[in-house]
This record gives C-alpha cells, structure tokens and sequence, in this order.
C-alpha cells in the first residue's frame, strides 16, 4: 500500500479518527480549515468520484450526514462546506472529501491559495476536536 490516503483510511499511518465503518474512514485534518475539519476517505483505493460503487458512494454520503451533523452541534458554525478536489489538486492521490465548518466573514478563497507556509495543528487540539466530535455522535446514537 503506497498510496498516503490507503495508509490513513486503514490506519496504517497515525490519524485522529473520529468515525468509520467497513468502507470508510474519518479523520480529522492535520492542518484544518476551522476546528472539526474532516476528511471522508474510502479505506478501499478510490482516486476518482466516478469510480464508486453504490455501496461506497451510500457509505461516503452516510458518513457526510453524520459528520455534518456532530460538527453543526459541536461548534454551531453558521454553515458546513462539503467538497471535494480531485485530479492535479488532489495531493493524497487518493479520493477524500472535505467537511468544513464555516463562519460568516470567513474568506474561503484562502482555503484553495496554494501556500508554502503549511501549519499543523497541535496534537491536543486535535485530540480535544475528536473527543467532543465523538462524544456529541454518541448522543446522536452514531458513535
């Protein structure tokens, strides 16, 4: 398994996982957008949307719902941006869908600037993001 994205979804390389389940895993972003930014991987090798099954693309929408969810009553941002790059500026090389809370005001364009000045977040926060994320989907009966 060469692939960065087969490693993390099947917890080969370190990650904080906040869901998974047979197809899928979630992870927290090393360098996150706003807390609670997520990461839906397959754990089987996807590079491309139109490469899914039903199977992975119900289990992929599953786990967008839930993640959605746990991070609007966690941190009750004013909206939740679900997307996906893919191609030349898809650097996992492996298919992974970004769920990212967001705050009015908030300019986005910063998300896709290419910048050398690449930040990861500190593991206790990290740790902190995962436990309320997991604690709110178990009140929602989903951890």
């Amino acid at each position: 398994m060469n692939c960065f994205g087969c490693q993390l979804a099947n917890q080969l390389e370190p990650a904080h996982i906040v869901w998974e389940n047979e197809k899928v895993c979630c992870i927290l972003d090393h360098s996150p957008y706003n807390e609670g930014h997520v990461l839906v991987l397959p754990k089987r090798h996807v590079r491309y949307f139109d490469e899914f099954d039903e199977q992975m693309a119900s289990s992929v929408m599953k786990a967008t719902r839930i993640l959605t969810k746990a991070l609007r009553d966690a941190f009750h941002p004013d909206g939740i941006t679900v997307c996906q790059n893919g191609g030349v500026f898809d650097e996992l090389t492996h298919f992974h869908l970004h769920i990212i809370p967001r705050y009015e005001g908030q300019d986005f364009a910063q998300f896709y600037a290419e910048d050398d000045e690449y930040q990861v977040a500190e593991a206790n926060q990290l740790k902190e993001t995962k436990r309320k994320l997991i604690e709110v989907m178990k009140g929602q009966g989903e951890a």
